[in-house]
């Protein structure tokens, strides 16, 4: 029996402890703080926040609750600190006190129109189109903090042409002067946030970047500001995950949405929203089960700082970016004033007070005891609960009242006697005239910042990068790391302090790696993945010549070297090619110019020889003059091959192929020449034949000016039409420029080669067909023999000469001119050479006499 009224008494005791915690002062939505004044500021400020319970794990025991923080209540505090300072201005409405009236405004839209139709009406049963209000103090309504709760609001105060200042973030709907003619935003647009959040990625090469937005107005319109941005710097999103609004107290489906961020590798993550938005209540719950993250995230999104903090928490090394705002220098010193004895109507505060200070809330008074009413101060909480320095809105909060409060003397000074005014009671204040001056009202509050009203001059903003460090039991700060300034030029609008950097406990401390794929090294390009982002690629190595030597977005392509340069093996550099040719100094050079010296001496020495002996039998046997024109042809033939060799100039150039045309041709109609000689002398042996008459008068040695003549025509025809011209080639061999002779024309390079073939082909068939002829005085045999030798060499030479590239095909040109006059040289001289020189016996008259009389 004891045991079952234990357990009967334990199941009842939550049910008591509710009992005795729930009174009348409760929290309400018509709760409202007012402060009389000559003049009169209303406020609809969200100082209720949704809280999760912080001690329990299961999904199914967490509870959503509202609840005053001192993150929201700062809000009215700098509402309170701006009249308070202004009231003590003695310039700023001298002798006109400034009062006001604090209403909260949810994030629930009902609990708002609720607050709002009380004050409006003044009372609290609202009664359409019925007002207990028997004189309006109140000339203008600061609202905030959600878009939604600004414009519903505003459709009731349009109707009474009524001034409202939003405090949230700048929604390009409301900024719609025909449907919300009489709302001003304090914030400016932010048009640079985008811009700046991508300038972060960019600088620490993050591409792979997944979105939390919340579903609202706000959230399109960054999300269509952002991705614009990410798409001209090449991040791409990794996944988008809209959170409904409607999701705000839906804890049924909860995790879905973390299982869905879990699920996607990106390590850095943007989050958008209000902190009192559904997304903010969900992070709440998640704050033991988020993953390791890098999270981007606005000054709108205090979530961060409600939670209890540990080293191990996952919202450590959190990028916040923050409106750079004028230093609010007495508001800090102001806050640690702040308490119930000092503001003892204020309900806000008493219940701020019971949470963090353990201060009872009187039933009777809803005000806090007067034994705890001193006790506390906002300053000494931990960093997480309070941060004493202004947050962005609540210096919306404070802009808003220097606006109204200098619209208002403006108003006052044009109506001239001030003093009189508020002696005779009439303090009344048209607000149509007071909205058509406070949209055109520009002054300079005590930070220092120049604020004005107009859409139109508050075009950019600049931002503070803060990093997020946390530490055990509340020592948690935010650090100042960067800044963003969209009015300095790209490249430079970003300034980051890498070393001031404390990353997520999860990562390594260092600048973490959020890719879809790894930057390719140098050497390799990006190969797009059919079907994925471009984030998403594969790398494949350069082609040939080409390189790449950057990271990341610089090698998309790669980048093909010049003409005058290579890539190296590993495709990282361009490397400047060597210019090369047929160079003296070479081996390859100084062989073939080796060669033709010798064979240009051995001419010019056979030459001699044949000068020496010109009165023996061997060389006066077939006409010593053609030997002679032969000998000197075929040494200048040698020394033509050195117009090849050595760096090619103009004049070589142009020399080269005509000299080598014109020299052979003098060559190969001497052979010609002698070969008809040797048939004349054989076939003109009967006295009074007509072959007899020609051989007497010489007329064979016309054979080599007529072809030689031919040769020359050729040759200027094609000097006058495309002459050769010095080139060069930077393909044939790797690594090397070669440096050669263009042929200019090639049709006639051809028909020079090809005319000299066809004398070489006619002069070998006539010498074949005199081969058979008395040996005695027939060098018939060594003719054909020769030009079968030089027909060899240079039919030979057409397929290897095309087969070739560089310098080597001009080596293959010099060699074929060094054989076939080396053939020559060699079949028609040498077996001379050796009978005069070996067989002196066999070069007289009487062998030759024995001979002819032994056949």
């Amino acid at each position: 029996m004891p045991t079952w009224i234990f357990f009967f008494f334990t199941l009842m005791l939550p049910m008591l402890l509710c009992k005795l915690l729930t009174h009348k002062c409760f929290v309400s939505s018509t709760d409202s703080v007012y402060q009389d004044g000559d003049l009169v500021i209303s406020a609809f400020l969200p100082l209720y926040t949704y809280q999760t319970s912080q001690h329990t794990e299961g999904a199914e025991s967490i509870d959503v609750s509202s609840r005053i923080t001192p993150y929201n209540y700062q809000y009215a505090m700098a509402l309170i600190f701006a009249i308070e300072e202004i009231n003590r201005n003695p310039i700023l409405l001298p002798n006109v006190t400034l009062g006001y009236n604090i209403h909260n405004a949810g994030s629930i839209e009902s609990e708002t129109v609720l607050s709002f139709l009380k004050w409006l009406t003044g009372q609290d049963i609202f009664i359409p189109n019925y007002t207990c209000k028997t004189k309006e103090k109140s000339v203008a309504a600061i609202t905030g903090k959600t878009w939604e709760i600004s414009s519903l609001i505003a459709l009731f105060l349009g109707l009474y042409k009524y001034p409202q200042l939003s405090i949230g973030p700048f929604e390009p709907s409301m900024n719609n002067s025909e449907k919300f003619p009489f709302l001003y935003q304090m914030a400016a647009k932010e048009s640079s946030l985008a811009l700046g959040m991508v300038s972060l990625f960019v600088h620490f090469r993050w591409n792979w970047v997944g979105l939390v937005i919340s579903e609202d107005e706000n959230g399109v319109n960054f999300v269509t500001d952002l991705i614009p941005q990410m798409e001209r710097n090449t991040v791409c999103v990794a996944f988008m995950e809209f959170i409904p609004v409607t999701h705000m107290m839906d804890l049924d489906n909860a995790y879905e949405y973390h299982i869905r961020i879990m699920r996607y590798p990106a390590k850095v993550v943007i989050v958008y929203a209000n902190t009192d938005s559904s997304l903010g209540v969900l992070f709440r719950r998640w704050e033991y089960i988020l993953p390791w993250r890098i999270w981007v995230t606005t000054s709108q999104w205090e979530v961060i700082t409600s939670m209890r903090h540990l080293i191990l928490d996952s919202f450590h090394g959190t990028l916040i970016f923050s409106q750079r705002q004028g230093d609010i220098s007495t508001f800090k010193e102001f806050v640690k004033t702040v308490r119930p004895s000092k503001y003892p109507d204020d309900i806000f505060l008493a219940r701020l007070w019971e949470i963090y200070f353990d201060c009872a809330i009187s039933n009777a008074t809803c005000k806090s005891l007067k034994n705890c009413s001193s006790r506390g101060n906002l300053g000494l909480l931990p960093w997480y609960h309070f941060d004493i320095a202004v947050s962005t809105s609540s210096y919306h909060v404070y802009n808003a009242v220097y606006a109204v409060a200098h619209t208002m003397h403006k108003m006052l000074t044009q109506k001239g006697d001030l003093q009189g005014m508020k002696n005779g009671g009439s303090m009344d204040f048209p607000p149509l005239k007071l909205s058509s001056l406070l949209k055109n009202i520009k002054f300079m509050n005590p930070g220092g910042d120049p604020i004005s009203l107009n859409p139109s001059e508050k075009l950019h903003i600049d931002y503070d990068i803060l990093n997020f460090w946390d530490f055990p039991q509340g020592l948690t700060y935010k650090v100042k790391i960067g800044t963003f300034s969209p009015y300095f030029p790209p490249g430079q609008q970003l300034s980051i302090s890498e070393d001031r950097i404390e990353w997520s406990i999860g990562l390594e401390q260092q600048s973490p790696v959020s890719v879809c794929s790894e930057s390719c090294v140098p050497g390799f390009r990006k190969s797009l993945q059919e079907g994925k982002a471009a984030c998403c690629f594969d790398c494949v190595p350069c082609p040939e010549n080409e390189i790449s030597n950057g990271t990341g977005k610089y090698i998309d392509q790669c980048v093909k070297c010049t003409e005058d340069q290579y890539a190296n093996t590993d495709r990282t550099v361009c490397i400047q090619k060597a210019v090369t040719f047929l160079a003296l100094e070479s081996p390859l050079g100084m062989t073939l110019a080796s060669m033709a010296l010798c064979f240009s001496i051995l001419s010019s020495f056979v030459l001699g020889i044949f000068v020496k002996h010109q009165n023996t039998p061997v060389v006066k046997a077939n006409n010593s003059t053609l030997s002679y024109i032969l000998l000197i042809s075929l040494t200048f033939c040698f020394l033509c091959s050195f117009l090849f060799i050595g760096q090619p100039n103009a004049v070589t150039c142009i020399l080269q192929q005509t000299t080598f045309g014109v020299v052979f041709t003098v060559a190969v109609s001497t052979v010609l020449a002698k070969t008809i000689t040797v048939i004349l002398a054989f076939k003109s042996t009967a006295p009074g034949r007509r072959l007899r008459r020609l051989l007497i008068s010489g007329a064979p040695k016309f054979i080599i000016p007529i072809c030689t003549l031919i040769q020359t025509v050729l040759c200027g025809i094609w000097l006058g039409i495309s002459p050769p011209f010095v080139d060069t080639n930077a393909h044939s061999e790797h690594g090397h420029i070669i440096i050669m002779c263009n042929k200019g024309s090639v049709i006639a390079f051809y028909c020079v080669l090809g005319y000299l073939g066809v004398l070489s082909l006619v002069s070998f068939t006539v010498a074949f067909m005199a081969r058979n002829l008395p040996d005695t005085f027939n060098e018939a045999k060594f003719l054909t023999f020769s030009m079968l030798v030089f027909l060899s060499v240079w039919i030979t030479f057409l397929p290897v000469y095309h087969s070739t590239k560089g310098k080597i095909m001009v080596a293959v040109e010099v060699f074929s001119i060094l054989a076939s006059s080396t053939g020559l040289l060699g079949c028609i001289f040498i077996p001379k050479c050796y009978i005069i020189l070996a067989r002196p016996d066999m070069n007289s008259s009487k062998c030759q006499r024995n001979r002819v009389q032994w056949k």
